[in-house]
């Protein structure tokens, strides 16, 4: 199937084009431009600017259903709310539980990752540091052991893209090895470490950094610890969690502008993601969301979101079209690079579009059974 897409404004990985179009063939990009477009059989005019599908890294689920403990019919819910919320990319993550748990959740979700439901599964947890845990059960919490790393990767296969780790827990710097030489992520999350600590992380392959500010020690001036690491090392990819309860608008702010590129907006979505204000369960702890809000039923810790990445994008750009681009890198190019994919709407790349209306709103933009 072709199709030639019309739109108010294009924003890709490489361009921001007015009054442009974009051609379309067997579910990729072929040609890209602006003014008059070429004659066409077939044309779908977007009703605001095209962008990139979103790529998300680290979500836990939607509609009641966490990715740790789901069925697959259920994971597929999930991801299918994502989805129809501009998420084209999305990425399991499956909390801490035990460790028959976590196998039989890496087995089970293994084949949405090769049928292309999800773009992968990641780990947070059982890794962790008690001190930094937030929602992960502290009793689940121990040090990596070889025979447990190797036994998680080959639960996980080429479906396992990301592990989230403490670095300074006994063990960590060879589990980080060992990870990255078996084609794994490694991110530095949930850690009490000390700046020296992230670097040796970093240093022996560690390249993201989980929920930046969350589940870590703040920013000191003599003590600078993952955040200073985080903020200064080009090694380092750093998601953030932009839905005005995690970071305030002052630290996005700081952040984008330190790390530049180097952004990546997460949902960190939970399991009541798309729900009502209740009562649920994540990574072995009771979670109470009222008014869309995450936090541990004793009130000590936020436990995740409930916003989709499209969600995140709106704050972020917060009513000024000229933080499209960096929109666009942050929600959707960067991620893409670590996963190894191909940029985002560039010549070749899957044509998975979203369109940005003038009330802010984001939706797919489908172009049929292949588009």
């Amino acid at each position: 199937m072709t199709a030639l897409v019309r739109a108010p404004r294009i924003v890709t990985a490489e361009v921001d084009l007015p009054n442009a179009w974009l051609a379309v063939d067997d579910g990729r990009v072929t040609a890209l431009g602006t003014g008059t477009p070429p004659a066409h059989d077939r044309v779908v005019e977007a009703p605001g600017t095209v962008l990139p599908a979103f790529v998300d890294l680290h979500a836990h689920g939607a509609l009641g259903h966490d990715f740790a403990s789901c069925s697959v019919t259920e994971a597929r819910a999930a991801a299918a709310h994502h989805a129809a919320r501009g998420t084209g990319r999305l990425v399991a993550s499956i909390a801490t539980g035990t460790v028959p748990d976590t196998v039989a959740a890496l087995h089970r979700l293994r084949p949405l990752v090769d049928d292309g439901t999800l773009a992968g599964l990641h780990l947070e947890g059982p890794w962790l540091a008690p001190a930094r845990r937030g929602a992960h059960a502290a009793g689940l919490l121990h040090p990596p052991a070889p025979d447990e790393v190797d036994l998680f990767v080959d639960a996980g296969g080429a479906a396992l893209r990301i592990v989230t780790l403490a670095p300074e827990l006994p063990g960590a710097l060879d589990a980080v090895r060992r990870l990255v030489a078996s084609g794994v992520v490694v991110a530095v999350g949930h850690t009490d470490a000390d700046a020296d600590q992230v670097r040796a992380a970093v240093d022996a392959g560690a390249t993201l950094v989980t929920h930046l500010f969350n589940g870590m020690p703040q920013l000191h001036h003599r003590a600078p610890g993952p955040v200073g690491v985080a903020l200064t090392d080009e090694r380092l990819t750093v998601e953030c969690i932009v839905d005005g309860h995690h970071l305030d608008p002052v630290t996005v702010d700081l952040v984008r502008e330190s790390v530049g590129e180097r952004l990546v907006l997460v949902s960190d979505a939970m399991a009541a993601t798309g729900c009502a204000d209740g009562r649920y369960r994540i990574a072995g702890s009771e979670v109470v969301v009222s008014d869309g809000v995450a936090r541990l039923a004793d009130g000590s810790s936020l436990a995740g979101s409930t916003i989709t990445v499209a969600d995140a994008v709106a704050r972020f750009v917060d009513g000024r079209p000229d933080r499209l681009p960096s929109a666009v890198l942050a929600s959707s190019v960067r991620a893409a690079s670590v996963l190894g994919l191909r940029p985002p709407l560039s010549i070749g790349a899957a044509a998975d579009l979203v369109v940005l209306g003038r009330d802010g709103r984001v939706e797919p933009l489908r172009l049929g059974p292949t588009g």
